[in-house]
């Protein structure tokens, strides 16, 4: 925001110069190495009558690197991605790493759900779920009496 310059004011000054390493700054993201942990990834959750469709975003995701668990309430998506450690050119450092490795966890409160019949797919990075309801348990409705009636 710092960064708009009218029109006809473009010159490089010490404040503009002072204010664009200020936005500089705040720009890196300086929670990476805290992050490394418990990393999230994007998730679509439609509802039908007969079941909850949910899609998660795991691009580079093999399907041995992901665990799906049902421990009710909670359905529990979890993708972890480990780092390889192989070094090719020891001439080169790396001066910024923007790729994340560790785990990404989701966790959903889902109930009443039929988790034997979960069925889960993965292409094209996209891991798509099928979490049946269970079926409808008897629920009714309770009539409320009259004061007459007692």
């Amino acid at each position: 925001m710092f960064d708009l310059i009218p029109f006809g004011k473009r010159r490089e000054d010490a404040f503009g110069q002072l204010v664009k390493s200020f936005n500089d700054m705040f720009d890196e993201d300086w929670f990476t190495p805290f992050k490394g942990w418990g990393l999230s990834f994007k998730t679509d959750i439609r509802e039908t009558d007969q079941a909850y469709l949910v899609e998660a975003e795991l691009p580079g995701f093999q399907k041995d690197d992901i665990e799906i668990n049902y421990a009710a309430p909670y359905l529990t998506i979890k993708a972890i991605r480990k780092e390889e450690s192989k070094v090719e050119n020891t001439d080169q450092q790396i001066v910024r790493r923007e790729r994340h490795f560790g785990e990404y966890v989701r966790r959903f409160y889902v109930q009443d759900i039929d988790d034997s019949n979960i069925t889960a797919t993965l292409k094209d990075g996209v891991l798509k779920l099928e979490v049946p309801k269970q079926a409808n348990s008897g629920a009714r409705r309770i009539q409320i009496r009259d004061d007459r009636d007692m």
